[in-house]
């Protein structure tokens, strides 16, 4: 299956000044394609960090997607770091200099200017409805740290991932964890290959904890679920989904 790392470029993030949403968007995202996203950092806006972690994770995963470092200000420092990463020069794209002047509606200026320099040979994609398009250099994707920006610039590439997806199915447990721990380690002994979690809930009056079973293969997965609904006590069942 391919495999997918997250570069999570900030200070904002490091110093919970800004909550991270894109991370959980883009797991949940490619888990739905069947892409596995092994990985997820958050580092500084420092582009000889950024070029360690994008080189890193280039050679690492099949995908790369950063998010975050691609406006026009002093601390928008990813396109450097990328090309860093590669031994690549900052060259200005014109078309991309004229998609902006369109989207704003006035001649450039020098921080529009630093929008529209890219690595050399970094491809531009996107839907034309997008005014600033979704740079890749090699396999990794530069996205913006905007959650909207970030959501709608990877619906616009979205169905350039595939894989097999992975099927869930939920039961929710009214008993505690170490009621329930022998049970489900019986269960992984039988279904050795069924991604199995465990989560209980604080305070929650219906329930306390919520399991998941994860599987590619539908057919694997129902027997799984339904064996361990076998194994557990009837009335501490209080929903599955």
């Amino acid at each position: 299956m391919s495999t997918a790392g997250l570069l999570v470029i900030g200070n904002e993030i490091l110093s919970g000044k800004v909550v991270d949403t894109n991370s959980p968007y883009l797991a949940r995202e490619l888990r739905e394609v069947g892409v596995d996203l092994e990985r997820i950092v958050t580092i500084p806006d420092v582009i000889e960090v950024i070029a360690d972690e994008v080189r890193t994770m280039h050679h690492a995963y099949d995908h790369v997607f950063t998010s975050g470092g691609i406006g026009p200000t002093h601390d928008d420092v990813t396109m450097e770091g990328v090309a860093a990463a590669f031994d690549l020069s900052l060259e200005l794209d014109e078309h991309l200099c004229k998609r902006i002047e369109k989207a704003v509606g006035k001649r450039m200026n020098e921080s529009m200017r630093k929008m529209a320099l890219l690595p050399a040979g970094a491809i531009v994609q996107g839907a034309e409805d997008l005014w600033f398009p979704l740079i890749r250099v090699k396999n990794v994707h530069v996205l913006p740290g905007i959650p909207e920006l970030f959501e709608s610039k990877f619906q616009s590439i979205r169905h350039q991932f595939g894989g097999i997806p992975i099927h869930l199915r939920r039961i929710y447990v009214t008993l505690h964890e170490s009621d329930i721990a022998a049970s489900l380690n019986s269960l992984l002994v039988d279904f050795a290959e069924l991604m199995l979690g465990s989560y209980p809930r604080i305070g929650n009056q219906d329930y306390h904890v919520m399991l998941t079973l994860e599987s590619r293969d539908p057919e694997y997965l129902q027997r799984a679920f339904d064996s361990l609904l076998s194994r557990l006590p009837v009335d501490a069942v209080f929903q599955v989904d």
